[in-house]
């Protein structure tokens, strides 16, 4: 645990790998609205291997501290650049799925020089309406049944084999954690209402891959158009893929990733 802005924050940090160098690059993990570290657990530990990985519960997510605050994009901002200032981080890279993804861009749009790289999958913020996955996960999050929850899980997914009953129990768990649903309700709102995208990704300077499933019911893949107005991005489709393809397909995830992130590219 650490305390950033006076909360208390949950984190995971990869450093028991053997490194070569002391001049390791870091690589955060920023999870989607309602999730936490968990979700990143089946890539972490092999990204480990090439980078210190930090994957933190957000503020308001997970096993954090929940405050009774506004949470606006530019309050999760804050809370992310003070973040990184505590860790000593000065440009990592940073990987964001569905919300997460969302924040990555806003802290990239804002510190623009502080972030080496970018990987987005799914990201949120240039839909302005719900889709019927969507719904049934805020439903989820509300009424925290495990039938809720499973269907949440399975309409998330192309192939909902990849759901486990401890994915779904432990979703039910922290939103029934104090503050849990209505921190999930104010983000959405946070999101809503936040300034449009469009105007604004030309300010991303890092190098960006996009990743979306052909199969998102979440954020449909058409959404992409929006954030191809960052100036170097790359667009990768993963087949037979649903929402989070880093619990769908983890070792394509990897591989695709990784090979954008050894890449040389112009600053």
């Amino acid at each position: 645990m650490m305390y950033i802005n006076g909360y208390s924050i949950r984190y995971l940090d990869y450093d028991d790998i053997t490194r070569t160098s002391d001049n390791y690059r870091f690589l955060v993990l920023l999870h989607g609205i309602g999730a936490s570290a968990e979700r990143w657990l089946l890539v972490a530990p092999t990204l480990s291997k090439y980078f210190r990985v930090i994957v933190p519960d957000i503020v308001g997510f997970g096993y954090s501290d929940k405050p009774t605050v506004e949470y606006t994009m530019n309050f999760f901002v804050d809370f992310f650049q003070a973040l990184l200032n505590h860790l000593q981080i000065d440009r990592p890279i940073i990987v964001g799925s569905s919300f997460g993804g969302y924040l990555a861009t806003e802290f990239a749009i804002r510190f623009n020089n502080r972030v080496e790289k970018l990987v987005l999958a799914a990201p949120a913020g240039a839909m302005r309406s719900s889709t019927s996955a969507l719904d049934q996960y805020i439903m989820a999050a509300l009424y925290p049944t495990y039938e809720n929850a499973l269907r949440a899980y399975m309409d998330m997914t192309f192939d909902p084999s990849v759901v486990t009953e401890d994915s779904v129990r432990d979703f039910i768990n922290r939103m029934k954690l104090p503050n849990a649903k209505y921190a999930f309700m104010s983000t959405l709102l946070g999101i809503r209402d936040s300034p449009k995208l469009p105007d604004r990704l030309s300010r991303v300077l890092a190098p960006t891959m996009l990743l979306w499933g052909d199969n998102d019911n979440v954020i449909p893949l058409q959404y992409s158009k929006e954030y191809t107005r960052i100036p170097y991005h790359e667009l990768v489709i993963i087949k037979d893929c649903g929402h989070v393809p880093f619990v769908e397909q983890p070792l394509l995830f990897n591989q695709t990733i990784l090979r954008f992130l050894n890449e040389q590219h112009k600053p």
